[in-house]
């Protein structure tokens, strides 16, 4: 199995791919774009994205790389996040100073940085902020990364377990340049997901939503992103518990395409069991 993360090895992609697949031949692309890209140049490749993280909200660019390369959704993953304080191997938590990682994983572990009086350096990833702590020589600099980034790269661990809160989840969802539709189950549940534009008229969202109402049929997420370069029209992401066999959800989407300028099917796939914890 073939499959693109963004990020170093290490990274908490590369967590969730190594617990959905064994043995994976794992490429590694510096941006969440190229990541796209690959597996929409080569079909022989599915990616694992983060979309969504419970305390930080979404992954930045993601919503707007859906509608660019339109890959198709072929499963969902949760995976706890355990964010972990990593040093030089001889270095001490009273020597810290600064403290290097993504973005997303610096927001959610403010207590400690605040707690410390650590200054922040964003980076791209948490791997590669371990990698290239990794590389230096400077013991005032921490990153915050995995326990794995720790082991590949030979780095102490400050802190285990900083996050604010330890609830700490992130959605991944695993894509391919292939439709791969599972049969319909009724002993099974699945999520639809798609992208719609709304038409620039009053009560176009209301509109758009009613069918899922009329025909019973349940959102799980709804997020709007602006179209780019105006501040006029918006684009939706959607997610509604069912599949594209059920009439309800048919009927309900046939209604939602009724009332848009655009409408594209993500996938069908397969609800987590982690939903049901």
């Amino acid at each position: 199995m073939k499959i693109g993360i963004q990020g170093e090895l290490g990274a908490y992609s590369h967590i969730a791919v190594e617990n959905l697949y064994k043995n994976a031949d794992i490429k590694t692309c510096s941006t969440f774009e190229d990541t796209f890209k690959l597996a929409f140049n080569d079909q022989n490749y599915k990616i694992v994205i983060p979309i969504e993280n419970s305390l930080a909200g979404r992954v930045a660019d993601i919503h707007y790389l859906l509608p660019k390369y339109k890959l198709q959704i072929h499963g969902e993953y949760f995976l706890p996040v355990e964010h972990n304080l990593l040093g030089k191997p001889d270095a001490t938590i009273e020597e810290i100073k600064y403290v290097r990682s993504h973005a997303q994983a610096i927001s959610q572990c403010q207590k400690i940085i605040n707690e410390k009086n650590f200054k922040s350096i964003i980076s791209v990833d948490t791997a590669g902020s371990a990698k290239d702590l990794a590389k230096g020589k400077d013991k005032s600099i921490a990153a915050i990364a995995s326990e794995l980034s720790a082991k590949m790269y030979n780095l102490k661990i400050l802190k285990k377990n900083i996050e604010d809160d330890k609830g700490n989840v992130t959605r991944f969802l695993i894509m391919g340049k292939n439709i791969e539709q599972p049969d319909y189950d009724k002993d099974k549940k699945f999520l639809t997901s798609c992208i719609f534009r709304v038409k620039s008229e009053p009560s176009a969202l209301y509109k758009c939503l009613g069918g899922f109402a009329t025909n019973q049929v349940n959102l799980t997420k709804l997020e709007s992103f602006s179209v780019k370069n105006t501040f006029e029209q918006a684009n939706f992401y959607l997610d509604i518990e069912g599949h594209l066999e059920q009439p309800k959800v048919k009927k309900a989407l046939e209604e939602l395409g009724f009332h848009t300028e655009t409408l594209d099917i993500l996938g069908v796939y397969e609800s987590s069991a982690f939903r049901q914890k």
